[in-house]
């Protein structure tokens, strides 16, 4: 089951709230906005998570702002001493940057999903 949602460059994990008895979701990694969404059958899930996109990018435009990027492409991550040094020591055998065998690493992870 794909719990991900996309439109328009954003994307939501969406949830089930038993309580509410409806579906909810939010887009993360956004700083400095909140956008929320919820339905309580999937069409409307899906059009209340367009909907506040499209009025997201709206209000923007209307107030002359730069709509937020859910990620910035940066990430800090914490491996350990022991990972961190075997790590280290592969990107030297491969002559290439650290950050550059992480990429590659998570990019094959990826793919193998």
């Amino acid at each position: 089951m794909n719990n991900i949602m996309k439109y328009n460059g954003y994307w939501a994990e969406v949830k089930y709230s038993d309580e509410d008895e409806c579906f909810c979701g939010k887009i993360e990694g956004l700083k400095n906005s909140a956008i929320s969404f919820e339905g309580t059958t999937v069409k409307e899930l899906k059009k209340d998570f367009k909907d506040a996109i499209d009025d997201y990018l709206q209000t923007c435009k209307q107030t002359n702002t730069n709509p937020e990027k859910q990620c910035k492409g940066s990430l800090n991550v914490r491996l350990g001493v022991e990972l961190y040094n075997n790590a280290k020591m592969k990107s030297v055998e491969k002559n290439i940057s650290i950050n550059e065998l992480i990429k590659e690493a998570v990019s094959m992870y990826i793919k193998t999903k």
